[in-house]
């Protein structure tokens, strides 16, 4: 790539953009690492495509449906809801996902091309592109551009790391070694650090599992020996002053893996500076700052699990699809988990819960700025959409969503895994807690149960049922030999 030219550099450091280009060291060694090129990224035109019922005085949009998607998967943030939404407009619509081997693309190492299957290196064959990667990684921006076009739609979600800490614990208990060796979550969070060792296999799992899954480098400070333990020099999160994102709308340039690297401006007394690696305080905030700007200029939309019929709203405007296309069924859910998503208020907590939830917070501090600074970037996209008019359409999407299930399910909810006989629809049963799944009702017609089967397929299966669309088995000839063949 060529020098820049002013307009664009312009662009990229203009006040009104939060477009950069930044270069960042792999966590082992501090070896450089490279993430992305210099880009801006736009908001997308806030209009349903087909909304089943259109708000009072709404304009109709003539945008085309987005169907170059990248979807970061994180973990236990709502994310295999969003994966079966996926699943079915891709199946409908005839999309091609780009599919791991397995079910990972080898998480918990960043991701790698190679690792999806089908994928053929530019030049190396013909065949048609990847619509769709959503599939659980660990983010490498570098390696996504050699799969999906340069101009896919980047989204994820994230969730309270308060949250995210209950659910983790009871889900990674035999997988994460600090939490196996912890009796309770809040004897976990009391002593951390007498669980918790960096590098320990699964202990990922355990602390600022957002930020590792974002592919995000982590502070000196926390790049440990085991036994050290010393906290990190500013874990005071809920007083940082992150960059806000999605505030306004920004030009939109492809993202482009061969861009020259620059890093992120950091703003110092009201003046724009750039800044590096080298030069940065790592356990500062402006460390911090400068991750969360990368990721605005990566992601188009980061959904919020607290607040998560409202990011379906803003997804489904955001790709030109209709409500009825980000309308399902709630996935990976464990029994007598917190179902309902809302925002963990800290007056509803007893003494006990509100101690936890600060504790989880505070240690898991990156995640913790994650969540705030997307939570904005969220209410900020609410308020640019219109709250009367999301409520409204919040409201249409929860009634459809409430008579599909009564049509399509055994009780109208999740059951026990007990209760699921069938193979289709049983989830993979992992951690303490029990996987809740569907069960079909009887008597369907053959396009509602096709239809209430893609609602309720868990992910494991859907995936291999896309495995064996793309890939349909090879049918063995006979061997043309006139002569028995020995064992």
């Amino acid at each position: 790539m060529g020098p820049l030219s002013p307009t664009r550099t312009m662009r990229l450091w203009g006040p009104r953009s939060l477009g950069v280009a930044l270069g960042v060291f792999m966590t082992i060694g501090f070896a450089l690492q490279l993430w992305g090129g210099p880009f801006h990224r736009r908001l997308p035109g806030l209009q349903l495509r087909q909304p089943l019922a259109p708000s009072p005085g709404s304009a109709v949009s003539s945008c085309l449906p987005r169907q170059r998607l990248v979807f970061l998967k994180t973990h236990k943030s709502g994310s295999s809801s969003v994966l079966n939404l996926l699943h079915r407009y891709g199946d409908r619509h005839g999309l091609r996902f780009a599919l791991p081997a397995r079910y990972q693309f080898g998480y918990p190492r960043l991701f790698q091309a190679s690792r999806v299957k089908g994928y053929r290196p530019q030049g190396g064959g013909t065949k048609p592109p990847f619509h769709i990667l959503c599939h659980h990684m660990r983010f490498n921006l570098k390696e996504v551009l050699q799969v999906m076009p340069s101009d896919s739609f980047f989204f994820s979600i994230v969730r309270d790391p308060a949250a995210l800490a209950r659910s983790a614990f009871s889900y990674y208990k035999s997988t994460s070694s600090a939490f196996r060796k912890a009796p309770s979550l809040a004897a976990f969070l009391a002593n951390p650090r007498a669980f918790y060792r960096p590098g320990a296999r699964g202990d990922h799992y355990a602390r600022n599992l957002l930020w590792f899954d974002f592919g995000l480098p982590f502070p000196p400070e926390m790049k440990t020996k085991r036994g050290n333990t010393h906290p990190p020099r500013d874990p005071s999160l809920p007083q940082l002053n992150v960059l806000p994102s999605g505030t306004g709308p920004r030009a939109h340039h492809p993202l482009d893996p061969n861009a020259v690297f620059h890093p992120a401006p950091i703003v110092a007394g009201g003046h724009s500076q750039t800044s590096s690696p080298s030069s940065l305080d790592l356990g500062s905030s402006s460390f911090i700052q400068w991750s969360l700007a990368w990721l605005d200029s990566v992601f188009d939309l980061v959904l919020v699990a607290e607040y998560f019929d409202e990011s379906l709203v803003l997804l489904a405007d955001a790709l030109c699809w209709g409500l009825d296309d980000v309308v399902g069924f709630m996935h990976n859910a464990q029994a007598g988990g917190e179902q309902g998503r809302g925002p963990v208020s800290n007056g509803g907590l007893t003494t006990e819960d509100g101690q936890l939830t600060a504790r989880a917070r505070a240690w898991n501090h990156l995640d913790w700025a994650l969540y705030v600074h997307f939570n904005h970037s969220l209410w900020a996209r609410i308020n640019q959409y219109g709250q009367s008019r999301l409520e409204s359409a919040v409201a249409e999407l929860r009634a459809h969503r409430e008579a599909l299930a009564k049509h399509c399910l055994e009780g109208g909810e999740a059951l026990d895994p007990k209760y699921i006989t069938d193979r289709r629809f049983r989830p993979f049963q992992f951690g303490s807690g029990k996987v809740l799944g569907y069960v079909l009702r009887s008597g369907l017609s053959l396009a509602d149960q096709e239809e209430c089967e893609r609602l309720a397929t868990p992910e494991l299966q859907y995936k291999d049922k896309l495995d064996a669309k793309q890939f349909p088995p090879t049918v063995s000839l006979p061997l043309k030999t006139s002569r028995i063949l020995s064992p």
